[in-house]
């Protein structure tokens, strides 16, 4: 019994498998599409179909038929659908705000991910210069200080603009990772800068030979 006191015969779970197919007109905002069902099929039914046509999963849709939001399990031909009516379908308001805030998190996550690797790439060529310095420390070569100090300047530069990143997930992962290798490159340095002031600077110096200067004074030969 229907509320106002209407009465309806309750549809069995078993469909009448004899029931015509109907083909059904969808509104979808400036879209239109045409799809065959089941004449006693369900709305839900409906939507599962739709699915496949626009994209929006049933949850996301919204089915409007004669000015009213019809529920999953009400059955189209107790609705009075008939061949070639019209429904019109409508994203669920939820479902577009939930796909905005998706879409906005993976544009953030993508940015996220170009800026690491960015910095991975600066980090790549900081850390062959480091290895450069080090191999010429260890090979008993003085480097001037000013090197080392300033590659640990651009490292550290490479860790403020990290540190600026916001990063989430993998992106989170990675950003640790390249923070690590800064941390690693920087007391690197840190110790090769005590190494490299130990090492004595040679001094190159040319000894010349000297000569005495021949004397400027005739000799004289005397005679009687």
């Amino acid at each position: 019994m229907r509320p106002g006191g209407m009465l309806v015969q309750k549809r069995s779970d078993i469909k009448d498998v004899s029931a015509p197919n109907i083909r059904l007109r969808v509104v979808y905002g400036a879209l239109r599409h045409e799809i065959s069902v089941n004449s006693q099929a369900t709305f839900g039914e409906v939507k599962k179909l739709l699915t496949g046509e626009t994209g929006l999963q049933p949850g996301e849709q919204r089915v409007i038929f004669r000015g009213k939001e019809r529920e999953n399990g009400e059955y189209l031909d107790i609705c009075g659908v008939k061949d070639r009516s019209k429904l019109i379908l409508m994203e669920d308001p939820s479902s577009i705000e939930r796909r905005f805030i998706e879409t906005r998190r993976n544009a953030k996550i993508q940015s996220a991910h170009r800026a690491i690797s960015d910095v991975s790439v600066e980090v790549d060529k900081l850390a062959e210069q480091v290895s450069a310095i080090e191999k010429s420390i260890s090979n008993g070569v003085k480097v001037a200080e000013v090197q080392i100090t300033t590659l640990t300047e651009m490292l550290m530069r490479q860790a403020i603009k990290l540190d600026t990143i916001s990063a989430e997930g993998d992106a989170s992962v990675q950003k640790n990772l390249q923070g690590k290798r800064v941390q690693k490159c920087v007391e690197s340095l840190d110790a090769l800068k005590i190494s490299n002031a130990r090492i004595k600077p040679v001094i190159v110096t040319t000894k010349w030979e000297t000569f005495d200067p021949p004397s400027t004074t005739p000799q004289w030969e005397f005679f009687d």
